[in-house]
Formats: structure tokens, sequence, C-alpha cells
């Protein structure tokens, strides 16, 4: 009695830390997602004025309210005339923090720069033209000067943007179009390379290739998922990138074209190594069934064992693909780490994971740049998540068919 109910309670004990530990796992995973948008979407709940930043302009100014182009182009001086965003026919007057020393001496702005606020509020109400951009810290409360309303960042600006200068002042610009498509390219190109080549070693291993040579290759396909990637981003950089530039006679060999070749050698041993093992499961008694039938070696691999095993060969390319599209540094090294949108494999480009580790270490803790590489992490996990979806919908298409 003792004995049995000692092995329901270890039974039951086993049982429950199995669940604990499915459910604590699972519950991490969701608080992780949470957290990721939680902090990516409180993008725009915010203006693009760069942090800890206010733009004014005079009390007698018409013009208080501006986009963040309008405000760009402005200080960029393509805008030179208020006319040309809703005002006078006047000239724009620029200030920066740095011009304060055109106005006043360092006795009159104080110590302890103490009366920069008030010398600030002087200059605008002075130049009823003027648009400055200064600290929130010397903006004088309750002043004559008037601050400029910019619109919050909207979902089409960052999804359809240009430009990405997430530090830029006055305004940040956070168009994220263009590393979107640069992990597009990269990624699509690294599985056009890994796919035909991954799945053709897995075909060769399981069906063509004897015991002797199948032991040799299969550990050294495996060793490859073992090589950091950094040491891949190397010998991209020195070897892959020289012989670019000298074949297409480029001026820099650092291209998508780099980083979809070294993406694809990376992604090979994941891809060889779960389709062999998917297509070794194949029973034989099917292959068999087939040869009785009449179909040969190479008629029966292709009508029943790709088939039977395309469960397995998808899970390979989902997982080859989640290589590609979340590598990090070995593309940060070879595709050259421009914002660029990209018209050519034989042009720089710049990816989201290349982008979130290169600024993350730059950007000022809860702050617009942080909660832009936030969202930057946002639009990985739906890009992932939106292509393991088209591959799974399509794989019971090819099974039936």
């Amino acid at each position: 009695m003792i004995k049995h109910f000692l092995k329901d309670f270890k039974e039951r004990f086993i049982e429950g830390v199995l669940f604990l530990s499915s459910t604590t796992t699972s519950i991490l995973v969701v608080l992780i997602v949470v957290y990721l948008f939680k902090e990516g979407v409180g993008i725009f709940n915010r203006t693009p004025v760069a942090e800890g930043s206010e733009l004014l302009v005079s009390a007698a100014n018409k013009v208080n309210k501006l986009t963040a182009d309008e405000v760009r182009k402005i200080f960029e001086q393509e805008f030179t005339k208020w006319n040309q965003v809703g005002g006078s026919d006047a000239e724009i007057e620029l200030f920066r923090l740095d011009d304060i020393t055109n106005y006043y001496t360092d006795e009159q702005l104080g110590e302890n720069f103490e009366n920069m606020p008030h010398c600030i509020d002087t200059i605008l109400m002075q130049h009823p033209n003027m648009i400055a951009f200064v600290s929130k810290q010397y903006v004088l409360p309750n002043g004559r000067a008037c601050k400029v309303s910019i619109d919050k960042i909207a979902v089409k600006q960052v999804m359809l943007g240009n430009r990405w200068y997430p530090t830029a002042s006055p305004v940040v610009e956070l168009g994220i179009w263009p590393l979107l498509l640069g992990t597009i390219w990269v990624s699509i190109g690294a599985i056009l390379l890994a796919l035909p080549f991954g799945l053709a070693a897995a075909i060769y291993m399981a069906e063509i290739a004897d015991s002797r040579i199948r032991k040799i290759l299969k550990p050294l396909i495996e060793l490859l998922a073992g090589i950091p990637s950094v040491v891949y981003g190397f010998f991209g950089l020195v070897v892959m990138v020289p012989i670019i530039q000298q074949t297409f006679n480029l001026d820099v060999g650092q291209s998508a074209l780099a980083g979809s070749i070294i993406l694809g050698i990376m992604a090979l041993p994941t891809i060889i190594t779960i389709s062999e093992d998917a297509i070794r499961n194949t029973p034989r008694a099917m292959r068999e069934a087939s040869l009785a039938l009449g179909a040969n070696h190479w008629q029966t691999i292709v009508r029943v064992v790709l088939p039977y095993s395309v469960s397995g060969i998808t899970a390979a390319v989902i997982l080859g693909i989640g290589r590609a599209i979340g590598e990090t540094m070995a593309v940060l090294m070879v595709t050259g780490n421009a914002a660029v949108v990209p018209t050519s494999f034989l042009q720089p480009v710049r990816t989201i994971p290349a982008t979130i580790a290169a600024e993350l270490g730059e950007a000022p803790f809860g702050g617009i740049h942080f909660q832009a590489l936030f969202f930057l992490g946002c639009m990985l996990f739906l890009l992932t998540f939106i292509i393991n979806v088209i591959v799974e919908m399509l794989a019971p298409k090819k099974l039936k068919r």
C-alpha cells in the first residue's frame, strides 16, 4: 500500500514539475512579447522633437504648428520664408543654442547660465520671424515665447519613411522602410542560396551516400552550426567582400549579396541536418512499395520520400529563415550598414537586427531612439511570424499534391 502510494506520489510530483516548467516558460515568452510591443508601440505617443528639446517661436508669429517634415526643411534651409509653411512673407531666422553668444556675453548669461532662459525669451520677442531650437531646461516658464506644436509620430511616417535618423535634431526621422527592405532582401537571397544546396545535400546523405561517407559528412556539417557568427562575418569581410568587389567591379564589396552568401552558409547546417533526419524517417515499407510498383530510385525519392518528409523539410526551412532574418553580427560586418532603399543585391544595405545591435548601446533608456529600436524588434518579430505562417500554409498544399 505504501509502495503504491509513493509511486503514485512520485508520478504526480514529476507531472507537476513538468507542468510548472512548461507553464513558466510559456508565461515568460508571453511577457517578453508583451514588453517588446509595449515599449515599441509607445513611440507613437511621442512627438518627433529631439529628446529634451523644444522648438520656440515669438508670440507675434502666427505659425505655431508645424509638421516634422516642415521643421526639417526649415532647419535644412529648404524652406526660407514663413509663407512656405502658412505664415507671412518674411524670411525665416534660425536660432540654435550655440548662437546665444552672438547676442549676449558670458557675464550676461551668468556663471551657471542662470540667465539663459530669460535671454532666449528676449531674443525671440525681438525677432518675431525667428524659430529657436533649445534645451527644455532653458525654456522660461510662463515666458513670452510660444512652443511650436508638432503632431505625434504617425505609423505611416515610420513604416513608409525612407530616412532613418533617430538622433537627428531638431526632429528625429524614424523611417524604417530601408531597414525592412534590407532585411527582406538579405534573407530572401540567403534562403534562395541555402535551400537548393541544403536540400540536395540532405537527399544525398539520406538516400545516396553510404554509411561511411555519412558518418564523415554529418559531424562536419553539424560542426558548422557551432562556429560563432562573428567568425562567419570575419570570413565574409576578408574573403567574400573582396571577391564580390573585384568580380562586379564595385567601389565597395560590402553589399546585400555578401550578406546573403554568408547567411546562406550559416543556414546550411540547420537545413541539411533537419531535412536529412526527416527524409531518413520515411518508412522503409513506402520505399519498397514504390520500387515494387516499378518506380526507380529517383522516382521514389521525388514521388514518395520528399512528399512524406515535407513537414520536416518545412521545419528546416522555417528554422533556416529564422537564422537568416535574426542574424546580427555577421550581417553587420559584410552588408555595408547603409540605411538606403536597395534596388540591387550589389548595393550596401542595413538590416533590422544589425541596426538594433549597433545602436541600442547608445540609445538613452526610455527615450525616442530606445523605443524606436524596440519597434524595430516588433517588426522583426512580425516579419518572422508572417513568413512562418506562409510556409506552414504552403506545406499542406505541397503534401496534398
